[in-house]
């Protein structure tokens, strides 16, 4: 099953306020796209940081002027998600996933893996997490937009090992001789 990378900006992290979420990116390795979300009704005196707007520069005006609404978003991303495991590097995207599907009145249209279950996967040493993430580093120096975001960690898992070692005290298959 392909990986598809997921990334949300939010108004505030949730230790200032309630918050929700603003811009949404997808990826694969060497793709990403991301849609802005113009906020929902029920979320008007939800927190918003200048904290946050300064990490990410997007303002609400700019949300409600190019912000799709919540029911697109949410059909986008079921969309995006037939038959793909979903990876975050942050376990607050399923809150904010969730809160997608609350304002537009639909299911949780899947759920979000954090990234550190792929590493345990594929066995990955720290020297390999490592090589990856500079890797992405390299490739994705931008930070703190959902598309480039969801392109970084896209990037860091094609850079991890794909296969597991063999298991201690596995036998080896016998060669054949010719």
């Amino acid at each position: 099953m392909s990986i598809l990378t997921i990334d949300f900006e939010a108004s505030c992290l949730p230790r200032h306020g309630r918050s929700f979420p603003i811009e949404v990116g997808i990826a694969v390795e060497g793709w990403s796209c991301s849609w802005l979300i113009r906020p929902h009704q029920d979320w008007e005196d939800w927190g918003w940081t200048q904290e946050a707007q300064a990490l990410h520069g997007l303002d609400r005006s700019t949300l409600v002027q190019k912000g799709l609404d919540v029911d697109a978003v949410w059909a986008l991303l079921s969309d995006a998600a037939i038959g793909r495991r979903v990876v975050a590097d942050s376990r607050i995207d399923q809150q904010w996933l969730d809160t997608l599907a609350t304002a537009a009145g639909r299911p949780t249209p899947f759920l979000i893996e954090h990234v550190s279950a792929i590493v345990a996967e594929r066995h990955a040493d720290d020297a390999q997490v490592r090589e990856a993430v500079a890797i992405a580093d390299r490739r994705c120096p931008t930070r703190h937009r959902a598309g480039t975001d969801a392109l970084w960690l896209a990037t860091m898992l094609a850079h991890l090992p794909t296969s597991a070692p063999p298991q201690i005290g596995t036998k080896m298959p016998e060669l054949s001789s010719v």
